[in-house]
Protein backbone atom coordinates (compact mmCIF):
# COMPACT_ATOMS: atom_id res chain seq x y z
CA UNK A 1 0.00 0.00 0.00
CA UNK A 2 1.79 3.06 -1.05
CA UNK A 3 2.27 6.37 1.58
CA UNK A 4 -0.51 8.76 1.53
CA UNK A 5 1.92 11.52 1.58
CA UNK A 6 5.89 11.39 1.30
CA UNK A 7 8.04 14.08 2.91
CA UNK A 8 11.80 14.82 2.62
CA UNK A 9 14.27 13.65 4.54
CA UNK A 10 18.10 14.87 5.01
CA UNK A 11 20.46 13.03 7.23
CA UNK A 12 23.91 15.46 7.42
CA UNK A 13 26.29 16.94 10.16
CA UNK A 14 29.45 15.89 10.83
CA UNK A 15 28.63 12.68 13.03
CA UNK A 16 28.78 8.78 12.55
CA UNK A 17 25.60 7.66 11.67
CA UNK A 18 23.98 8.92 8.40
CA UNK A 19 23.78 6.12 5.95
CA UNK A 20 22.77 3.64 9.17
CA UNK A 21 19.99 5.51 9.86
CA UNK A 22 18.63 5.71 6.39
CA UNK A 23 19.45 2.13 6.22
CA UNK A 24 17.20 1.72 9.67
CA UNK A 25 14.67 3.45 7.45
CA UNK A 26 14.83 1.21 4.33
CA UNK A 27 14.64 -1.87 6.77
CA UNK A 28 11.37 -0.36 8.67
CA UNK A 29 9.57 0.66 5.48
CA UNK A 30 10.45 -2.93 3.73
CA UNK A 31 9.12 -3.99 7.13
CA UNK A 32 5.92 -2.23 6.07
CA UNK A 33 6.22 -3.84 2.81
CA UNK A 34 7.22 -0.46 0.78
CA UNK A 35 9.50 -0.79 -2.15
CA UNK A 36 12.76 0.66 -1.63
CA UNK A 37 15.53 2.55 -3.82
CA UNK A 38 18.93 2.70 -2.08
CA UNK A 39 20.93 4.72 -4.14
CA UNK A 40 24.49 4.48 -2.85
CA UNK A 41 26.83 7.35 -4.52
CA UNK A 42 30.66 7.41 -3.92
CA UNK A 43 30.72 4.13 -2.54
CA UNK A 44 32.33 1.38 -4.04
CA UNK A 45 34.48 -0.17 -1.23
CA UNK A 46 32.20 -3.63 -0.06
CA UNK A 47 30.66 -1.71 3.13
CA UNK A 48 29.61 -4.82 5.32
CA UNK A 49 25.55 -3.25 4.53
CA UNK A 50 25.70 -4.27 0.56
CA UNK A 51 25.64 -7.96 0.68
CA UNK A 52 23.13 -8.11 3.06
CA UNK A 53 21.04 -5.51 1.19
CA UNK A 54 21.45 -6.86 -1.91
CA UNK A 55 19.80 -10.41 -0.48
CA UNK A 56 17.28 -8.69 2.00
CA UNK A 57 14.23 -8.45 0.18
CA UNK A 58 12.67 -8.51 -3.22
CA UNK A 59 11.18 -4.98 -2.43
CA UNK A 60 15.06 -3.40 -1.91
CA UNK A 61 16.80 -2.27 -5.13
CA UNK A 62 20.57 -1.24 -4.12
CA UNK A 63 22.50 1.01 -7.07
CA UNK A 64 25.96 2.18 -6.58
CA UNK A 65 27.55 5.22 -8.50
CA UNK A 66 30.95 6.31 -8.69
CA UNK A 67 34.01 6.82 -5.37
CA UNK A 68 35.49 8.55 -3.30
CA UNK A 69 38.60 7.80 -4.75
CA UNK A 70 39.47 11.47 -5.75
CA UNK A 71 39.30 12.77 -2.33
CA UNK A 72 42.00 10.53 -0.92
CA UNK A 73 44.36 11.64 -4.11
CA UNK A 74 43.28 15.21 -3.21
CA UNK A 75 42.98 15.85 -6.78
CA UNK A 76 39.49 17.01 -8.23
CA UNK A 77 36.94 14.16 -9.81
CA UNK A 78 37.02 13.16 -13.41
CA UNK A 79 34.65 14.03 -16.14
CA UNK A 80 33.60 10.37 -16.46
CA UNK A 81 33.25 10.18 -12.62
CA UNK A 82 30.86 13.21 -12.60
CA UNK A 83 29.27 11.58 -15.59
CA UNK A 84 28.52 8.38 -14.00
CA UNK A 85 27.28 9.99 -10.89
CA UNK A 86 24.79 12.10 -12.67
CA UNK A 87 23.66 8.76 -15.13
CA UNK A 88 23.06 7.25 -11.72
CA UNK A 89 20.83 10.43 -10.53
CA UNK A 90 19.03 10.78 -13.81
CA UNK A 91 17.80 6.84 -13.48
CA UNK A 92 17.10 7.24 -10.08
CA UNK A 93 14.85 10.34 -10.77
CA UNK A 94 13.24 7.93 -14.00
CA UNK A 95 12.40 5.12 -11.37
CA UNK A 96 11.09 7.23 -8.50
CA UNK A 97 8.72 9.09 -10.78
CA UNK A 98 8.08 5.67 -12.80
CA UNK A 99 6.24 5.11 -9.34
CA UNK A 100 7.66 1.68 -8.69
CA UNK A 101 9.28 2.50 -5.28
CA UNK A 102 7.72 4.15 -2.15
CA UNK A 103 11.04 5.08 -0.84
CA UNK A 104 13.95 6.46 -2.61
CA UNK A 105 17.19 7.14 -0.52
CA UNK A 106 20.02 9.16 -2.13
CA UNK A 107 23.05 8.02 0.20
CA UNK A 108 26.10 10.47 0.23
CA UNK A 109 24.18 12.76 -2.46
CA UNK A 110 25.22 16.12 -0.26
CA UNK A 111 28.93 15.06 -0.29
CA UNK A 112 28.43 13.91 -3.80
CA UNK A 113 27.08 18.01 -4.19
CA UNK A 114 30.43 19.52 -2.15
CA UNK A 115 32.61 17.98 -4.06
CA UNK A 116 31.33 18.70 -7.66
CA UNK A 117 30.40 15.38 -8.88
CA UNK A 118 26.51 17.27 -8.71
CA UNK A 119 25.41 20.35 -7.95
CA UNK A 120 23.18 21.35 -5.98
CA UNK A 121 20.53 22.70 -8.97
CA UNK A 122 20.63 18.64 -9.95
CA UNK A 123 19.39 17.67 -6.71
CA UNK A 124 16.75 20.61 -6.19
CA UNK A 125 15.50 19.52 -9.34
CA UNK A 126 15.29 16.13 -8.19
CA UNK A 127 13.60 17.03 -5.09
CA UNK A 128 11.03 18.77 -7.06
CA UNK A 129 9.85 16.44 -9.31
CA UNK A 130 9.02 14.31 -6.20
CA UNK A 131 5.89 12.37 -6.76
CA UNK A 132 3.32 13.18 -3.42
CA UNK A 133 3.02 9.69 -2.16
CA UNK A 134 7.28 8.91 -2.64
CA UNK A 135 9.20 9.41 0.48
CA UNK A 136 12.76 10.75 -0.42
CA UNK A 137 15.92 10.14 2.46
CA UNK A 138 18.74 12.54 1.19
CA UNK A 139 21.61 11.71 3.36
CA UNK A 140 25.78 13.24 3.53
CA UNK A 141 27.76 15.87 4.89
CA UNK A 142 28.18 19.70 3.90
CA UNK A 143 24.10 19.28 2.47
CA UNK A 144 23.48 23.03 0.86
CA UNK A 145 21.70 25.48 2.23
CA UNK A 146 18.99 25.13 -0.66
CA UNK A 147 18.22 21.79 -0.04
CA UNK A 148 17.83 22.14 3.99
CA UNK A 149 15.22 24.43 2.82
CA UNK A 150 13.71 22.41 0.48
CA UNK A 151 13.40 19.39 3.42
CA UNK A 152 10.35 18.83 5.27
CA UNK A 153 13.00 16.47 8.07
CA UNK A 154 16.52 17.44 8.62
CA UNK A 155 18.51 15.60 11.58
CA UNK A 156 22.03 16.75 12.28
CA UNK A 157 24.95 14.27 13.36
CA UNK A 158 27.16 16.19 15.42
CA UNK A 159 30.36 14.50 16.24
CA UNK A 160 30.85 14.89 20.03
CA UNK A 161 33.65 12.63 20.26
CA UNK A 162 34.93 9.80 18.10
CA UNK A 163 37.71 7.61 18.43
CA UNK A 164 39.16 8.44 15.22
CA UNK A 165 40.82 11.47 17.21
CA UNK A 166 43.06 8.70 18.91
CA UNK A 167 43.89 7.33 15.63
CA UNK A 168 41.57 4.02 15.54
CA UNK A 169 40.70 3.50 12.11
CA UNK A 170 37.88 1.87 10.29
CA UNK A 171 36.26 -1.50 11.89
CA UNK A 172 35.04 -3.91 9.64
CA UNK A 173 31.35 -4.36 10.69
CA UNK A 174 31.03 -1.47 12.86
CA UNK A 175 32.29 1.57 10.05
CA UNK A 176 32.86 -0.42 6.40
Amino acid sequence: MPLEQGFVQVYTGNGKGKTTAAIGQAVRALGSQLKVLLVQFMKDYPYGEVTVLENLSPHLELRRYGNDSFVFQKRPPSQTLKDQVKQGLDQALADMRGGQFDLVILDEVCVSVYFGLLNEEEVMAFIKQKPHQVELILTGRYCPKGILDAADLVTEMKEIKHYYQQGILTRKGIES
